[in-house]
């Protein structure tokens, strides 16, 4: 019963925290494109659920998949790497 699951994490920046316990992650990455081979940066907006509201505008975070908690929100926020300036 109790068996651990492992659950994707990934790492981004928080550009939005208006809203009550959540904020807005962009997560960064790089894919290669298959006839010029040169990476291209892509991004996608995560909405993160953040229990404390301990996160702020810059900060560099770690959010983990869990199940959905509304109908947008499907990650939870693991940790903070790096507070904004």
């Amino acid at each position: 019963m109790g068996e651990q699951v492992n659950r994707r994490t990934q790492t981004g920046v928080v550009i939005s925290d208006k809203m009550e316990k959540t904020v807005v992650v962009k997560v960064d990455r790089l894919v290669k494109h298959p006839l010029y081979n040169k990476y291209i940066k892509r991004s996608m907006k995560y909405k993160v659920h953040d229990e404390q509201n301990s996160c702020k505008t810059g900060d560099k975070v770690q959010i983990e998949e869990c199940r959905p908690l509304s109908k947008d929100k499907r990650w939870t926020l693991r940790q903070i790497l790096e507070s904004a300036a």
